[in-house]
């Protein structure tokens, strides 16, 4: 799938099942719940936390995906062209790290 098709797949799923866009705001606040969630998974599986017993299944693909979910609905509702803004994005990194990361000691 494209991020256009996924865009649009979205957009009629919204559309029928959801039955309409939640506002910018409500969708940018979930948006900040979904991150929040992968952050936690990560924290717990990759960094010093541990899981709580009830939270041992928690399907990290899952969570990021549903956070895919709401920026494509945010891109649809103020009607960013994600593939456009993915090229665009990416070509503004590679010109201003051209040589940044590769001079970089750390790296």
């Amino acid at each position: 799938m494209t991020i256009a098709e996924a865009q649009q797949q979205i957009d009629q799923w919204i559309t029928s099942v959801g039955v309409r866009y939640f506002s910018e705001l409500t969708n940018t606040a979930m948006l900040m719940e979904e991150v929040g969630e992968v952050a936690r998974i990560m924290a717990r599986r990759y960094g010093d936390q541990s899981f709580k017993e009830s939270d041992k299944q928690i399907d990290l693909a899952d969570e990021m995906a549903d956070v895919l979910f709401v920026l494509i609905c945010l891109a649809n509702q103020t009607g960013v062209d994600l593939t456009s803004a993915l090229q665009n994005n990416l070509a503004k990194k590679t010109i201003r790290d051209a040589g940044r990361h590769r001079n970089n000691p750390k790296l």
